[in-house]
């Protein structure tokens, strides 16, 4: 067999990603989001994964809740999934994670190997399809965040305020570098005449890291800090990869950064309120369009300037059901919002991750079959969670504004204007504050039990039947949505 040729790696140069052979290379895909990091919208529970994760403990006893959550992670993704993605011209998966799979908080010194099996499956398997993927810490100890999607069950961020919460995750990035480092798939071609002599080129399975999802500092200084720091700490241990590195305020606001490291791309996050099901309906008119521009250039001022790649990690409406009235013409609609973003970033040749890939219809390229066990047992939940709105992402709150708005003008009344602009994240105002406090937190929290309580009693083989709900071969495709991401591959 000839020599062995260089390990291909991918790197920055300038504005672009490139390969080993200095060809740009514009990462298109997905996250997994809702398997190594869950999400309340995302498989249907309240609250925070953790507080869920207790109540499942509480309600099923250690075996079964050992065997639901192993089949849950076992069949969420699959070589299947990969093949699937593949089939629509992506090139990467980012795999949002949940820093607990690596993390036990009773003994943190400890780096739990059931994470490394965890992740390495997906990264296999997207390998084998000659899909790169990233590894994006989604959570922190403390929340790096105020958000239900940090897990940390309170609504400020105290990451930032603990520096031994701060080493525990730069000691968890070296031990994740040092694995990943020089991880390498093959590629052989002519790979059915192995006895003659052929060339290997050895491929990165990783693309590179996102240190930290959608960070929330309000000192705006200790961010840069925080990703001063781990860069160096990763780089020790491994110099080879990108470092994909989130803005402040939810992957949004970069007006603090004052450069760029190097070797790093750098992220925005670009949701439209338009997608959503308290915003405006998309008609494409050129002030919608033009908002949509002016949005993604504010956001992006920071790359444009710096001479860095773009890349935004999050974007995408949600998508209404069957059972909404008028569901088709809102999701034709959204359909063609998520057309025009693409557009744009066609336009900069920005590389890009939708969120999201599987889920039980809110936004999924595939979502579990509403025939399906999960979706047939867990009905009149997730009726009464629509009509409570506890879901912050595509909340709807028609049944229950009655109940929040006097609790609103409320707090608006006893409190003076100018202390609610002071309030972090300036984006949110007094109304989303109240509604973190009094539905993601408290009630999400009490009805967290409510929802284990559908899982009670039921034996390991009807545990397994709910688990392989989220199969592939068990789930719906959105069929609209992923013709419009084969076609801006080219497909």
């Amino acid at each position: 067999m000839s020599r062995q040729a260089p390990r291909e790696c991918l790197k920055v140069s300038s504005t672009d990603i490139v390969d080993a052979d200095g060809k740009r290379v514009i990462l298109k895909g997905c996250a997994t989001g809702g398997h190594t990091k869950m999400e309340n919208f995302i498989t249907g529970y309240p609250g925070y994964e953790h507080e869920m994760r207790a109540a499942m403990l509480k309600a099923l006893g250690r075996e079964k809740y050992d065997f639901f959550f192993d089949k849950f992670l076992e069949y969420f993704f699959t070589p299947d999934d990969a093949k699937f993605l593949a089939s629509l011209g992506f090139n990467c998966v980012r795999i949002p994670v949940n820093y607990r799979h690596f993390i036990d908080g009773r003994d943190p010194s400890v780096i739990k190997p059931e994470g490394f099996r965890l992740v390495d499956r997906i990264v296999d398997a997207c390998a084998a399809e000659g899909i790169y993927t990233i590894i994006d810490m989604h959570t922190f100890p403390g929340g790096q965040n105020h958000g239900w999607h940090s897990d940390s069950g309170i609504n400020k961020p105290l990451f930032w305020e603990f520096k031994d919460l701060q080493d525990r995750m730069v000691n968890l990035w070296i031990e994740i570098a040092k694995h990943y480092k020089g991880n390498t798939w093959v590629n052989i071609p002519n790979p059915t005449h192995l006895h003659i002599q052929v060339e290997l080129t050895f491929w990165d399975k990783v693309a590179g890291y996102n240190p930290m999802n959608e960070p929330a500092d309000p000192e705006q200084v200790q961010l840069q800090a925080f990703y001063s720091r781990i860069e160096k700490a990763i780089r020790q241990v491994d110099p080879d990869h990108i470092l994909f590195f989130d803005g402040n305020t939810y992957a949004m606001d970069f007006s603090a950064f004052k450069e760029a490291l190097p070797n790093c791309v750098y992220s925005i996050h670009d949701y439209a309120t338009m997608g959503f099901p308290a915003g405006e309906p998309y008609v494409g008119s050129p002030e919608q369009n033009e908002a949509l521009q002016k949005q993604y250039e504010r956001k992006a001022s920071f790359m444009k300037t710096q001479k860095v790649p773009i890349w935004n990690g999050e974007f995408g409406p949600v998508y209404a059901n069957e059972s909404d009235e008028g569901y088709q013409k809102i999701n034709d609609q959204r359909y063609r919002l998520l057309g025009q973003q693409l557009s744009i970033y066609q336009k900069d040749q920005v590389s890009w991750s939708i969120w999201l890939y599987k889920d039980i219809g809110f936004q999924g390229m595939v979502y579990a079959n509403p025939n399906s066990a999960y979706m047939k047992l867990l009905k009149p939940w997730l009726e009464k969670k629509k009509r409570l709105g506890l879901d912050r992402w595509g909340r709807d709150d028609k049944h229950v504004k009655h109940i929040y708005a006097p609790v609103i003008d409320h707090f608006r009344a006893e409190i003076d204007e100018s202390i609610v602009k002071q309030l972090y994240p300036p984006h949110w105002g007094l109304e989303n504050h109240v509604h973190t406090q009094l539905r993601d937190i408290l009630l999400s929290n009490i009805l967290t039990h409510e929802y284990a309580s559908y899982f009670k009693d039921k034996s390991l083989e009807e545990l397994d039947e709910l688990a392989a709900s989220f199969k592939l071969e068990n789930c719906v495709k959105r069929e609209g949505l992923n013709e419009i991401l084969r076609a801006d591959a080219g497909l």
